[in-house]
């Protein structure tokens, strides 16, 4: 595996052995880049390591709460309503107009605590998310645009 910055790899060193002891079997660990998945219910993670300017990196976990989804005024009003009273990431829309939900920390100053409650809360909302929106809108959660490859 190849890192662009000393930071990035030293990061990506530092909490390796912390996802593995926080999520055991059900993370996957990518071999070739600095890239963990994790399922969860309906949701899929993933926990990805990059450079942050040229002395620090970030730790950005986000998932893919639907896709294949027509974007409505209706639909990013909700979002923006419901990230006024979420603590920790945010909904966004990607290039592609899917729902995501992310959030990143600074790699240097992350502790094993702080790492858990980032993933958890991004898995655990995508999950919770997921079905009220497709009821809703449309589209496909995570796990069903995943199984249908």
């Amino acid at each position: 595996m190849e890192f662009q910055t000393t930071e990035q790899q030293m990061c990506y060193d530092r909490i390796t052995p912390w996802m593995q002891d926080l999520f055991g079997g059900s993370v996957l660990k990518f071999e070739d880049e600095p890239l963990f998945v994790i399922n969860f219910g309906s949701a899929v993670a993933s926990t990805r390591v990059t450079p942050w300017d040229e002395d620090d990196a970030l730790i950005t976990t986000r998932s893919y709460v639907v896709t294949d989804i027509d974007v409505t005024p209706e639909l990013t009003y909700y979002l923006l309503r419901e990230n006024n009273g979420i603590h920790f990431g945010r909904f966004a829309l990607d290039a592609e107009n899917d729902i995501v939900f992310e959030h990143s920390l600074v790699g240097s100053t992350c502790d094993q605590l702080e790492l858990r409650y980032s993933v958890t809360t991004v898995i655990k909302l995508a999950d919770a998310y997921d079905d009220e929106i497709v009821t809703r809108w449309g589209g496909k959660r995570a796990l069903d645009r995943w199984s249908s490859w």
